[in-house]
């Protein structure tokens, strides 16, 4: 009970960087982790924030992760525990960043950039339409997905960037590529064969693979594409494996 009345404080404030609610923390969490922990040398190193401090960061999200799945299925496993356990972690991740002004420091390095800003959530209205405009270089930029069941065959995928909080497109590109398969065997690359391949202008995407697909696995890669210069598209992702409801 303390750490819910602790929280709703909290979430009267405006321009707090660190999301309060648990939809909106998910993305923060997952994607300034990966973002720290990207380049090299990596994003963590150039800021100047301690390997000490990145493990603690990178712990908020690797014990945030099977809970928030666990909280995603309202029907199964959605309880008042889980949803305790989550508000612990954000009010844990709120004391820690205003103990070492972990997000401050952050802002206050010499090597801080527009993007690291966005990343953060500092000054990220002003900062958005800075750095939009058109590029020639490559897309770095990883995709964060969360996928859902949602069931009879169809899987709710939602795309972020590391520099947004909510499903949105990522400023370099115009759509998120995606190939994927269904089956029991896993792919062993993006370019093994029998992989379909979508192009979606939204963030959120509805997949409908057929409830005959029900009780395999669905197994997708993603990337960021731009349609007018597709040279400059980011890399595949990482291989996501969900079980089709």
């Amino acid at each position: 009970m303390p750490i819910l009345l602790t929280l709703k404080k909290i979430d009267m404030t405006t321009g707090t960087r660190i999301p309060r609610g648990i939809d909106e923390f998910n993305p923060y969490i997952v994607n300034t982790t990966a973002f720290l922990q990207t380049g090299v040398p990596t994003n963590a190193e150039r800021l100047g924030i301690l390997i000490a401090e990145l493990e603690k960061w990178s712990g908020f999200a690797a014990a945030w992760s099977p809970l928030y799945t666990k909280y995603s299925d309202k029907k199964s496993s959605r309880t008042t525990v889980v949803k305790d356990q989550l508000l612990e972690i954000i009010s844990n991740t709120v004391d820690f960043d205003q103990s070492i002004h972990f997000i401050d420091r952050i802002a206050a390095s010499p090597n801080v950039t527009i993007v690291d800003m966005e990343a953060f959530n500092i000054k990220k209205g002003v900062l958005q339409k800075t750095s939009r405009g058109s590029s020639t270089t490559p897309i770095a930029e990883p995709v964060t997905v969360t996928i859902q069941p949602i069931g009879g065959g169809t899987m709710s995928l939602k795309c972020y960037s590391t520099t947004g909080q909510r499903a949105s497109i990522y400023s370099g590109a115009d759509g998120v590529q995606y190939l994927f398969m269904v089956g029991d065997v896993p792919p062993v690359s993006a370019e093994a064969p029998g992989l379909s391949k979508e192009l979606s202008t939204k963030a959120i995407i509805t997949l409908s693979l057929g409830s005959g697909s029900s009780g395999k696995n669905l197994y997708i890669y993603f990337r960021w594409y731009n349609t007018k210069h597709p040279e400059l598209s980011g890399p595949w992702s990482v291989l996501q494996t969900s079980l089709i409801l």
